[in-house]
């Protein structure tokens, strides 16, 4: 799950934009068309070497701007949505007199749908000289028109290949030939510091570059996406830059410019998130070859490790690793041994920082990939391994964030004994025991550690609990110490640490 990122009155906006407010960013679903003719995979970087060499303070980005500008377009589309319209505009209707009587209801008897044309209005790049093109997935969802126009005023109708709402990238099909490409750089290489050019259409005046520099690497947890290893810019990104470039001094593309942080004006404010071209690459690839793309999957609910869970669960050093809050029923991972309570310390021999890094790595991988893990359990470390299935298309990868508890008395919550009425309300199996969360004092140490009413509380400091009696009883025998609980919500597991006195 995503979390949210709230920062007083800013916000974040994908920016596939608005034009004097005709226009409207779109988040619906798409239609997939078959894949026809191949691609050319442009990824020789000669080129952008000698534009490398060239650029400087004195002379400019004049060098990338010749080289990258053409191959980035214009993208329009428009779709049909249905709306609530007033079927009979009678001024009685509207008369406060008469209002006062009868409301809204009777006025209401006479509103009839109506089909609006709603229109988009983004960016993109073209990556294969007959026609291929990157962009993101909300500039042309739902789309049943899209209009591609070149920087040389050539216009075409596109055709939508495939797109993953998932990491917010697509890939649409013009019918031309030899048209000007980007070449992929390397988005891993890119470090903070590092000048970056963000090219587009933005408001729809036309094309526009801009510069800045690479502000972070690595940004998620924004809620902007499922997948998120955002790129982050203070190069100028506004309204219809969404699905354009973002490129290096090589003019090599390192990413898709998708979202900023708005205060609600829509304009920039020097934050702005590209998905980088290393996962909109691997994407694309999947898309070109199945429509769709086909993730890999451990069968694992995992969530952060905290330093409060760290410390609970007795791991040395530094907070880190992705913890196993469920583990799916016939999965790889139950067949390898996973348990519940077991911290993934590293995936193929690299060091799995978080369960957003765990995550990650596996939807980039196919089904049917093997893999090794170290997993930390009961003080010690092992290795496991397992060959990866196919991630299910409605599973979520996670059981979302886990905030860390503040300190506090245990004190406002109160719970019951889990009957099957009660199950079946929570959306869980008759057979699930444990103990209801039935009343959570806003002001409480529980609270403060995201415990919720509804809740099923599993077990205490790792010992399984049935009865109230025996939850109290766990409770007070911790005393001061903080108390890690396993939470059955709606089906999804989460450890959660909650501070004792």
């Amino acid at each position: 799950m995503s979390s949210r990122l709230a920062m007083g009155s800013v916000m974040l906006a994908l920016i596939g934009g608005g034009v004097a407010g005709s226009w409207a960013t779109m988040k619906t679903g798409h239609s997939v068309f078959g894949r026809t003719g191949s691609v050319a995979m442009f990824v020789s970087t000669a080129n952008g070497a000698t534009i490398g060499r060239q650029v400087s303070f004195l002379a400019g980005f004049v060098p990338v701007a010749k080289q990258v500008l053409p191959a980035v377009v214009n993208i329009a589309s428009s779709k049909i949505v249905r709306s609530q319209d007033q079927g009979i505009s009678s001024p009685f209707f509207s008369d406060p007199f008469f209002r006062q009587f009868f409301g809204n209801q009777f006025s209401q008897q006479f509103r009839v749908p109506r089909e609006e044309r709603e229109n988009s209005l983004g960016s993109g790049v073209i990556i294969s000289s007959d026609g291929y093109i990157l962009t993101n997935n909300h500039v042309i969802s739902g789309a049943t028109d899209i209009k591609v126009s070149l920087s040389d005023k050539r216009e075409f109708k596109g055709r939508l290949v495939g797109s993953d709402s998932e990491t917010d990238v697509a890939v649409v099909k013009i019918d031309g030939k030899d048209l000007p490409v980007l070449a992929f750089g390397d988005s891993s290489r890119e470090q903070v510091g590092d000048f970056a050019l963000a090219v587009g259409n933005p408001f729809g005046i036309g094309e526009t570059m801009t510069m800045g520099i690479i502000s972070a690497t690595g940004r998620g947890g924004l809620g902007i996406e499922d997948y998120e290893d955002f790129l982050q810019t203070d190069a100028a990104i506004n309204p219809g830059n969404s699905g354009g470039a973002l490129v290096n001094v090589r003019g090599e593309l390192i990413g898709l410019n998708t979202a900023i942080l708005s205060d609600g004006g829509g304009g920039n404010q020097g934050v702005g998130f590209a998905v980088p071209i290393n996962m909109a690459r691997a994407v694309m690839n999947q898309i070109m070859q199945h429509g769709r793309v086909i993730r890999g999957s451990m069968g694992v609910l995992i969530q952060p490790v905290t330093a409060a869970l760290a410390q609970s669960f007795g791991l040395p050093g530094e907070p880190r690793g992705a913890l196993v809050a469920n583990v799916t029923p016939g999965s790889p991972a139950e067949r390898a041994g996973i348990q519940r309570g077991d911290i993934i310390l590293d995936l193929n021999g690299a060091a799995v920082s978080d369960s957003r890094d765990l995550s990650l790595k596996v939807s980039m991988m196919a089904p049917g990939t093997p893999v090794k893990l170290t997993v930390f359990r009961n003080g010690h470390e092992q290795d496991v391994s397992l060959t990866l299935a196919e991630l299910p298309a409605n599973q979520q990868k996670t059981s979302g964030a886990t905030p860390e508890a503040a300190p506090g008395r245990w004190m406002g919550l109160s719970v019951e004994a889990l009957t099957p009425e009660m199950a079946q309300q929570a959306g869980v199996p008759a057979r699930t025991t444990g103990v209801v969360v039935t009343v959570v004092d806003p002001a409480s140490a529980a609270a403060a550690a995201d415990v919720r009413r509804g809740d099923i509380i599993q077990e205490v400091n790792h010992k399984p609990v049935t009865t109230v009696e025996q939850f109290r009883s766990m409770v007070q025998e911790a005393g001061s110490r903080p108390v890690l609980l396993l939470i059955d919500r709606g089906g999804d597991h989460v450890f959660v640490v909650v501070q004792g006195k």
